[in-house]
């Protein structure tokens, strides 16, 4: 009898210091647990989301894909279905659910393997909100206590609303509202019955219970849903009945292939350096920008149509090359090895010239081939599309449309500093110099030539370099020539004699002063646009011709909000008049002609007031049309990455023009016909393009001609 007394003094002594022990241990556990209180201001990765200028969404950028939407605009069949199937007594446990542990054991034993969870929505919620996934018995015990807290601090209904918008749904949604536009492409508030079933379902295996992974187990796993709601009496039978009736998608709703991919990258880069990934990528920023998408969606089609179409052609006359050279019969099969062919790439920037903002851009054929963005980072040779800054130049010196260009074979050399005109030289072969054998010679050929053979032809590449002859596009001069018809006819030896003449310093401080900000080489081929530009800045220059003068900040961004709403950046229009809009208009004039009577001719088909230029370098390796109405800007470039030939005769006006044109006709085609605006001191007068005096009954080419008031021809031809 001792002994027992003994055995059970020792036995609740023992116990008493085991639940000591526990207690301690649970106390401990309590201290190392995160605070629950930290769900007032429950800020889940959020979604940030780039808008278009008419309120559109164009692209989302997100960590995990959610959107908050607040518990009374979740459908009540949705609310009760996760209930249904994840915790049926959530409205009556404090957070843990003794029953629900019991029966699911029972059933799990029952089966053999797990069919049921005994978790409840809360633990649920404290597990993906404060824990690791790992499964084990400190975790448990962890999550255990935090459903308690939560439960004290939070009603029911503010428990599922976390819960509903912070649970994963598959196929990258977190929350109902992702999830609901990722499977029916709808809002939340518009799911039926059925879909609210099937998406119920889904978070205790979201991979499994997916109808695009496994369409059998969808419709078992939604008819279990459905079973339980009815039992509960949160359905009838007969909507049972109806709603297991109802097809399930086969396929999650596609995502659209990205419309704008280099304008939303572009905005990326701007912004993350100033708001950090975590704030871009999880603070659910509202990004409004000035991208139209009608317009976006435009671009992006005739770019891709026309480029097809240009490779497909490229591609023929590639085959019919090699036909010729191996002797095949016309219909024999060629393969064209990746060297041989590659796909020509091509840029688009539109801005609006009143404001600056830019409302369509295409950066290139593939995103997701080449995130290069050729519309804002490709620097390529502007050609003849450089050659209205140095006629805008002339005219602000005082120059006029009239005055006399001599368009004539030249030969420049450089004496250390500037470029000169050699005298009584107008050509190459004036200077008895055979420069044809400047060549590249490889190792194998030099054992075979002697050291002033080879000293020869270093001394020409040396003396080539000091030497530079400016040639027309067809070898054809025409003498003495108007200004009007050096741009209109993009002459280049007409074009570097005025050059010669206001000096390339002069010149390219207009092109700077309007929006060229690539460094240019103060010399005089600049004036045939040798040196390097991007589209989006020429774009930008050309912005100031249909503005009448004056400059605005190119712009992609109107404004940003943070997940709250409140306005945390904006931007508005930044103006400067930088040329006169008495210059400007003689410019928009000569333009206007340009592509009436030059090398834009294709344009014609816009069929709207509108002026513009090509440009062409001299291998064809860039093509380009810049070309404006009152209220648009828009830059076409075409060309290979590694600047290969498109092809003799490929030029500007040939290849980017009619991908302007054809943009230009549907981007314009629900706005209203506007013209340039005629600014006072503009004086017109019957002028004869080919002598700069005034037009006669004798004048073969007689155009009505704009003068700035006092300069105007007086004499008659």
């Amino acid at each position: 009898m001792k002994n027992i007394r003994k055995f059970i003094v020792f036995s609740a002594i023992f116990a008493g210091l085991a639940a000591l022990a526990g207690w301690l241990t649970l106390l401990s556990y309590c201290r190392e647990l995160p605070s629950t209180s930290s769900l007032v201001q429950y800020r889940p990765n959020l979604v940030t989301k780039i808008f278009d200028i008419n309120g559109d969404l164009i692209d989302e950028l997100f960590m995990e894909r959610r959107t908050l939407v607040p518990l009374n605009e979740i459908p009540v069949d949705l609310q009760n279905a996760v209930l249904a199937i994840e915790d049926t007594n959530f409205f009556n446990h404090w957070g843990i659910d003794i029953i629900g542990i019991i029966r699911a054991f029972v059933k799990n034993f029952t089966a053999g393997h797990v069919v049921q969870g005994g978790s409840t929505i809360t633990q649920q919620l404290a597990k993906v909100m404060f824990l690791t996934p790992e499964r084990n018995i400190l975790r448990k015990l962890k999550e255990l206590i935090l459903a308690m807290h939560i439960e004290r601090e939070f009603s029911k209904e503010e428990i599922l609303q976390f819960y509903l918008n912070q649970i994963y749904f598959g196929e990258g949604a977190y929350g109902v509202e992702t999830a609901a536009k990722t499977y029916f492409d709808k809002p939340v508030q518009e799911l039926k019955l059925s879909e609210c079933a099937m998406l119920a379902g889904l978070p205790r295996a979201p991979t499994a219970y997916s109808p695009e992974n496994n369409i059998h187990l969808a419709y078992r796993r939604r008819a279990i849903v459905l079973r339980r709601m009815r039992e509960l009496d949160f359905i009838t039978e007969e909507e049972e009945l109806l709603a297991n009736a109802d097809k399930l998608p086969i396929k999650t709703y596609e995502k659209k292939k990205k419309i704008a991919p280099y304008f939303v990258e572009d905005i990326r880069k701007e912004l993350q350096p100033e708001f950090g990934a975590n704030t871009l990528y999880k603070g659910g920023l509202r990004i409004y920008t000035t991208l139209d998408l009608k317009m976006q969606e435009i671009a992006q089609r005739h770019m891709h149509t026309s480029l097809d179409m240009f490779d497909e052609i490229k591609r023929r006359e590639l085959e019919e090359e090699i036909r010729k050279e191996k002797k095949l019969p016309p219909d024999a099969e060629v393969e064209l090895t990746t060297t041989a062919f590659q796909n020509v790439q091509g840029a688009l920037i539109s801005i609006d010239p009143r404001n600056g903002q830019v409302k369509a851009m295409v950066g290139g054929r593939d995103f997701e081939e080449s995130e290069f963005n050729r519309a804002t980072q490709a620097m390529r040779q502007p050609g003849s599309g450089f050659k209205p800054f140095i006629y805008t130049a002339a005219i602000d010196s005082g120059l006029t449309p009239a005055t006399i260009l001599h368009d004539e074979p030249r030969v420049y050399y450089n004496d250390g500093i500037n470029w000169k005109l050699l005298e009584n030289c107008t050509n190459l072969a004036q200077l008895n110099i055979d420069f044809s054998q400047i060549r590249d010679i490889k190792p194998e050929e030099m054992e075979g030539m002697d050291e002033k053979e080879l000293e020869d032809i270093e001394r020409l590449k040396k003396l080539r370099e000091k030497v530079w002859s400016p040639q027309n596009y067809y070898k054809v001069y025409m003498g003495d020539i108007t200004l009007r018809n050096g741009i209109v006819q993009s002459i280049n030896c007409a074009t570097v004699d005025l050059m010669d003449r206001v000096r390339p310093v002069y010149a390219l401080h207009y092109a700077r002063m309007m929006g060229i900000s690539s460094p240019m080489p103060p010399t005089l081929s600049s004036a045939l646009g040798s040196g390097d530009v991007i589209p989006m800045e020429l774009a930008s220059a050309y912005c100031v011709f249909a503005n009448q003068g004056i400059k605005t900040r190119p712009y992609c961004i109107v404004r940003i909000e943070d997940y709250s709403g409140n306005t945390i950046r904006e931007n508005f229009p930044e103006e400067k008049q930088v040329i006169s809009p008495q210059t400007n208009y003689i410019m928009l004039n000569l333009m206007q002609q340009v592509c009436e009577y030059g090398t834009g001719w294709y344009t014609r088909r816009l069929k709207r007031p509108h002026a513009g230029k090509t440009g062409t370098t001299n291998d064809f390796s860039d093509a380009w049309f810049t070309g404006y109405v009152p209220d648009l800007v828009t830059t076409v470039w075409v060309g290979y990455d590694d600047h290969t030939p498109l092809g003799k005769k490929k030029a500007g006006g040939v290849v980017a023009a009619p991908i302007w044109t054809r943009y230009m006709i549907e981007a314009l085609a629900n706005t209203p016909v506007l013209d340039f605006p005629v600014p006072s001191g503009i004086v017109f007068v019957n002028f004869d393009t080919d002598t700069g005096m005034l037009a006669t009954g004798q004048s073969e080419k007689p155009v009505l001609q704009p003068f700035k008031k006092g300069t105007e021809p007086k004499e008659y031809f």
